[in-house]
């Protein structure tokens, strides 16, 4: 098994993508991330601790804007039914990342809207959804195979860490951020509005946390997906990757 300290990477050429939001400039403090107003490039040789399978399956936003978001959770089927049959009968393969973080983009600005600042019991600010919204962005990159294999894996899956390195979070505030990402465990409708939304890009959101913020990340599944040996590879390589993201804010 590839290990945290020898991965595997592919050849490839960087990439960029213009979004609709102005990005922070401080991600150039992640390696392999450049910022320039709305265009973010990533070079995958600098980026990417493991970098297997460039492939990723999307369905379009629109589309999911239109059919998912608004389905109701019926007696016979359940919204994680319905995100499947969704993601089976619309979902296509594309070897595009700058598509990919277009469409983690979508899911992030709906998902960590600013309409949330002020909601009773978030306690969130502007600046802490505007971390959450580019760093899931870029969380979108990431990949695990069916069979629980972490084939592509970036700085930003552990994102609590990245977004303290960009925005300067003390630890408090980094494990607050963790604890609003997660927060859909515990509000069911942020929950459901998070099992439609990211049918968007393929899958669920599985979280890498067990009942704690211990800054473990999180990732976007396919269904079916062997949890047993995802959670079993991530917590035998993440430390060591944690431990490099946070060198990344010392530099």
């Amino acid at each position: 098994m590839t290990t945290a300290t020898t991965p595997r990477t592919t050849e490839s050429k960087p990439f960029s993508v213009d979004l609709p939001e102005a990005f922070t400039p401080e991600w150039s403090r992640i390696d392999g991330i450049t910022v320039d107003g709305h265009t973010v490039t990533v070079n995958p040789g600098k980026y990417f601790f493991r970098y297997e399978n460039p492939t990723w399956v999307l369905a379009d936003w629109d589309l999911v804007l239109a059919e998912l978001l608004d389905a109701a959770e019926t007696s016979d089927q359940a919204v994680e039914q319905r995100a499947l049959e969704f993601v089976k009968a619309h979902g296509q393969v594309t070897g595009d990342p700058a598509k990919v973080l277009a469409t983690g983009y979508q899911v992030a600005a709906y998902l960590f809207r600013d309409e949330y600042v002020g909601v009773g019991g978030l306690d969130v600010t502007e600046r802490e959804l505007k971390a959450l919204r580019e760093a899931t962005t870029i969380m979108a990159l990431n990949r695990v195979e069916l069979d629980g294999h972490l084939s592509n894996v970036g700085p930003c899956w552990f994102f609590p860490l990245a977004t303290s390195v960009v925005f300067g979070f003390d630890e408090d505030e980094g494990k607050k951020v963790d604890e609003l990402y997660h927060g859909g465990w515990f509000n069911e409708s942020r929950r459901r509005e998070s099992v439609l939304a990211h049918a968007a890009l393929g899958g669920r959101l599985v979280h890498g946390c067990q009942a704690s913020a211990d800054m473990a990340g999180g990732c976007v599944l396919a269904y079916g997906t062997d949890l047993a040996g995802f959670r079993a590879e991530l917590d035998s390589v993440r430390h060591d990757w944690m431990d490099q993201v946070v060198a990344m804010g010392r530099r």
